[in-house]
């Protein structure tokens, strides 16, 4: 299985001959955000809104802002026990518990040696995955320890966005999208035919490029065309097989039928 899902990272994709994904709309809910993150596998919703961070369930809707750090640059909320939060303009993250406190700041102004950073992700127990802009590596850093765990080879191409899980880091430049092991080496690469955005779900991938989402499952050797309604896309993301979309004050969910 591991074979095969390295496989499709090598293969050349044709956008023209792709398959199509078919969606089932579930659910369409009014929406008032500047930005929507993500939903988790516990249906808790997160969304900025004034530069403010909010996490609503069911019951209850909690919030974290940190004015003093300036605009908050991404938020990532893959393992909702330690979310990370990333202001490139002051170059320090935040790692968050599940009630939205603060755990641990990590400034990286203040390391040695220092590390200019232009985005980030989460990995194992106490690690980041952190872009050095000065060197151009991926990093692998323990924020713990002050330790750069693993780094690979220079990247050649603009950074647009990373993702990861616990073994793996998913790197989108304007050229290529990379895949790293936590070793930081590169284990396959696909040419980048114009994605912008990119969204992680259980080692699938979602792309955006345009006004048109693409499915890339981690056990097949080809990309599919999510067939959705027209509608703007303004973010979206991916949790156990629930396509959601947020354009236009409404947010959309719907079902992948794979």
């Amino acid at each position: 299985m591991i074979r095969q899902f390295f496989f499709l990272f090598l293969i050349s994709t044709s956008i023209a001959q792709t398959e199509f994904v078919n969606v089932e709309l579930i659910d369409k809910t009014l929406s008032n955000v500047d930005e929507y993150l993500g939903t988790d596998k516990f249906g808790s919703r997160y969304f900025i809104n004034d530069n403010i961070l909010y996490k609503t369930t069911e019951n209850d809707t909690i919030n974290y802002s940190n004015y003093q750090l300036g605009n908050i640059t991404t938020v990532n909320i893959f393992n909702t026990l330690k979310i990370n939060l990333f202001y490139k303009d002051f170059n320090t993250a935040i790692i968050l518990d599940n009630r939205l406190s603060e755990v641990f700041k990590i400034d990286f102004n203040l390391k040695k040696p220092y590390k200019n950073v232009s985005h980030i992700s989460t990995g194992f127990d106490n690690t980041l995955w952190i872009f050095n802009q000065d060197l151009q590596v991926l990093e692998l850093y323990n924020y713990k320890t002050n330790k750069t765990v693993a780094s690979t080879l220079p990247i050649q191409s603009q950074v647009l966005e990373i993702a990861s899980n616990y073994n793996y880091c998913w790197l989108l430049t304007e050229s290529f999208l990379y895949i790293y092991n936590y070793q930081g080496s590169m284990i396959s690469k696909m040419k980048n035919d114009g994605f912008t955005n990119m969204r992680l779900d259980n080692g699938n991938l979602i792309l955006k490029k345009g006004d048109f989402l693409f499915f890339l499952d981690k056990e097949k050797d080809n990309l599919l065309k999510i067939n959705t309604p027209e509608l703007p896309i303004k973010q979206f993301s991916l949790t156990n097989e629930t396509l959601y979309i947020y354009g236009l004050n409404f947010l959309y969910q719907f079902q992948l039928k794979l």
